[in-house]
């Protein structure tokens, strides 16, 4: 699975997803500009030492992104779209796209892709969730949907998994 944010302003925010993904073993799709660097202590504290365990690649535009994987699907979040989250079909290689915190997504993409939206019930009046518990919701009912593939379903009292080699990717 892939989780893609374009423009994140808070860098607590992408270091919990960057978390999120390594737990599941999601990429992580960051789309400039940001609202950080990526040597911010805060990215860094909020991510613990999970950055070990998840690709990250930096892309300069979301037209980059759809041309380096030109034949994905794509399901874009956002508080305007037509449908709950769990109505989309996903796949084990799709890409899940999340706005920035202050913004969402910008309107002109949204009505290229109107058709792809998802969105999370909320009561009326309730603007929005926080970015990161948004994608942790979406992701896993993607991941759900696929079997929780490659994920561990029980839990052990005796030590931890760290096995994983990370990379990070400036495209």
């Amino acid at each position: 699975m892939n989780v893609v944010l374009y423009a994140p302003e808070i860098p607590q925010n992408t270091g919990n997803i960057a978390r999120t993904c390594a737990a599941t073993g999601s990429d992580l799709y960051l789309i400039e500009p940001l609202g950080f660097r990526l040597e911010d202590k805060y990215l860094k504290r909020a991510g613990l030492d999970y950055f070990s365990m998840v690709r990250i690649t930096v892309l300069p535009t979301f037209e980059r992104l759809m041309e380096r994987f030109p034949e994905a699907v794509y399901h874009f979040a956002s508080t305007k779209a037509p449908r709950s989250f769990t109505q989309a079909a996903y796949g084990p290689d799709d890409f899940l796209v999340f706005g920035c915190e202050t913004k969402g997504l910008p309107e002109s993409l949204l009505s290229r892709v109107y058709d792809r939206c998802v969105r999370i019930p909320m009561r009326p009046g309730a603007r929005s969730l926080n970015l990161s518990n948004s994608v942790a919701i979406v992701l896993y009912e993607a991941l759900r949907q696929n079997g929780f593939p490659g994920l561990q379903d029980e839990g052990s009292l005796t030590g931890r998994d760290d096995e994983a080699l990370p990379w990070m990717d400036y495209v």
